[in-house]
């Protein structure tokens, strides 16, 4: 059951980002770019997926299990840190340079070719090497002082 809902929630996320335009990376470029010609179309997009998601968070946080019988397990954290910072700055900087974000990237693999295969590709051994980053910090942490850092240092 927990595939088919897979397949058929990651099919419904591709076909909605196709429709509203989050994998035309001109499209996204010309939302990015306020200071030129501005398309504030995909701001439409945003506030609706805000509206969708915020009464669906407002259930979870009731809730023990999600509907499939899984654990649900929100954000406990509300700190502003590092990391918190330096992430979303380095997404926005490629998603301003490349015009595509992750899901967006993963769907134009279906009709993108060389373009799309290139970015995931590259996308994965961001995420791989800022992991790998993240666990060596993490060694050198326990090594120094015999235990853990903050997971949000």
């Amino acid at each position: 059951m927990r595939l088919i809902a897979a397949v058929l929630f990651g099919f419904l996320f591709g076909i909605g980002l196709i429709v509203a335009g989050m994998t035309d990376p001109a499209r996204i470029l010309a939302f990015l770019d306020i200071a030129g010609e501005w398309d504030p179309s995909l701001a439409l997009v945003m506030i609706s997926a805000i509206a969708v998601a915020a009464p669906a968070f407002a259930l979870a946080r009731r809730r023990p299990i999600t509907v499939l019988g899984d654990p649900i397990a929100l954000p406990d954290r509300y700190r502003i840190d590092r990391r918190l910072i330096i992430g979303p700055v380095v997404f926005g900087i490629g998603w301003g340079l490349s015009g595509i974000c992750p899901g967006p990237g993963l769907v134009l693999l279906g009709n993108d070719g060389v373009s799309a295969v290139i970015f995931v590709v590259t996308m994965a051994l961001g995420i791989w090497g800022a992991e790998a980053v993240l666990q060596a910090k993490e060694t050198v942490s326990v090594r120094s002082t015999g235990h853990p850092s903050s997971p949000v240092s």
